[in-house]
């Protein structure tokens, strides 16, 4: 089995023993492939409804994205909003993706209060800073979009958030009071548990090589042998290693890499964030900023030349936040590590029907915590039969000349920091507080 990551939810939550594999010839109405949120809120709301549900993790839970991201639970995605969402899917499918959407920070709560994380969880709402009027103006339109669908999103002016974050460069920013923070792992933890309890079996160290065809069912070649299933869920995010390899060979994935610094004085933290809100703002060189529950800073970013990344990369995302947030300038470098987000080519999620009865989820495009949550209990009543799918059926073809088209996030990065800096030269004006 892998060796933990060394990220800073491993290092200060406590894990349980590892879970044993499945008996060769063990079977479930539905078996799921892939231990992150994905996966596990659908075993638990098909274990809820009652269905025989297997979970099949090659490595341990919470190993992968879902252990490795930096706890932003965001009731949005990056770049899609809801006039762009009903252009593309029709009034009926995007109207079912919006609910969707619009569901995630509260069913993340819900379950975390449910699991008992305390104050690794805390609903204090997400900032969307635009850094510059043109982005300010999008962001406006945006929130009157989600107001006309009942959603707590307001906007707030240049000066709400430069109090509400010590930087004076915005010009007003989103604030959906559903959205807020979390520990990653102890959720995906936590949602393990609750799996469980309502009858889910879940298994570690167990890798899918093969999915064939077994009359009306499956069969799953395993490293413990064949394990049989009516139905199967592959919820592997962009990983490509055997099972995995149609699905993931259909996102581009890009790694970001996550810093978390020691523990922040009370001084500071009442500066740039009184409320306790995470923020990530419209740049495309994005800036994130939130805190844990002991007040470390946690951020993030992209690398523009990936080789050596690993190891350059923290020092600047660090110095970066020193500089944006004007810290002290001895702030200190407490945790690095990296993870992988699924990317899709149109910014929108893909679920896939391989074969009947071989479905498959993915690209959740950077805003996994909160949307695959949902999707995952979206899965979960369409495949106990109470609601129907909660998105279109489409193809998963492989993205053509993969091995070069993962390197075109860092080319738009290279483009957009350009366009950054220019637009950061103009400072913000006086806006209205409200729309």
């Amino acid at each position: 089995m892998s060796t933990t990551p060394a990220t800073l939810w491993h290092a200060t939550t406590a894990q349980p023993a590892p879970r044993a594999g499945p008996t060769a010839g063990d079977s479930a109405d539905i078996i799921i492939i892939g231990g992150g949120f994905l996966g596990l809120s659908c075993a638990l709301h098909l274990a809820q409804a009652g269905v025989s549900v297997r979970l099949l993790e090659a490595r341990r839970i919470g190993w992968g994205a879902s252990g490795r991201n930096a706890g932003f639970v965001v009731p949005h995605f990056s770049r899609a909003d809801p006039a762009m969402i009903r252009a593309r899917m029709g009034p009926d499918a995007g109207g079912r993706l919006l609910d969707l959407i619009a569901q995630g920070g509260d069913l993340v709560f819900d379950l975390a209060r449910r699991a008992g994380l305390g104050q690794q969880a805390e609903q204090v709402g997400w900032l969307q800073p635009a850094h510059s009027a043109e982005m300010a103006t999008a962001l406006q339109a945006r929130v009157r979009d989600w107001q006309a669908l009942g959603r707590p999103v307001e906007w707030l002016d240049a000066r709400a958030i430069a109090a509400r974050s010590g930087m004076t460069l915005y010009h007003g920013a989103l604030r959906d009071a559903s959205g807020g923070m979390i520990n990653p792992l102890a959720y995906a933890l936590g949602l393990a548990r609750l799996a469980e309890t309502a009858g889910a079996l879940l298994h570690e160290g167990t890798a899918v090589k093969r999915i064939d065809r077994a009359g009306d069912g499956w069969t799953l070649q395993t490293n413990a042998g064949p394990v049989h299933a009516g139905r199967v869920l592959m919820a592997t995010n962009a990983e490509t290693l055997g099972a995995a390899r149609p699905l993931g060979r259909a996102v581009l994935p890009l790694t970001v890499h996550q810093i978390a610094t020691e523990p922040l004085d009370d001084e500071t933290v009442a500066r740039i964030a009184p409320h306790r809100e995470p923020a990530s703002d419209t740049r495309t060189n994005i800036f994130t900023w939130r805190l844990d529950a002991d007040n470390r800073l946690i951020s993030g970013g992209m690398a523009l030349v990936p080789l050596g990344a690993a190891s350059r990369m923290p020092q600047k995302i660090v110095q970066r936040a020193i500089r944006e947030l004007r810290l002290p300038s001895h702030t200190a470098l407490a945790h690095a590590w990296q993870g992988t987000a699924a990317m899709t080519t149109d910014a929108l999620p893909l679920l896939s029907q391989m074969e009947p009865g071989l479905f498959g989820a993915v690209g959740c495009n950077g805003r996994g915590v909160a949307f695959t949550t949902a999707l995952g209990r979206g899965l979960a009543q369409a495949l106990a039969g109470s609601a129907p799918l909660p998105l279109p059926l489409n193809a998963a073809p492989a993205i053509p000349l993969r091995p070069l088209a993962r390197h075109a996030p860092a080319l738009v990065l290279a483009r957009g920091l350009w366009a950054d800096a220019r637009a950061l030269r103009q400072p913000p004006g006086r806006q209205s507080s409200s729309l």
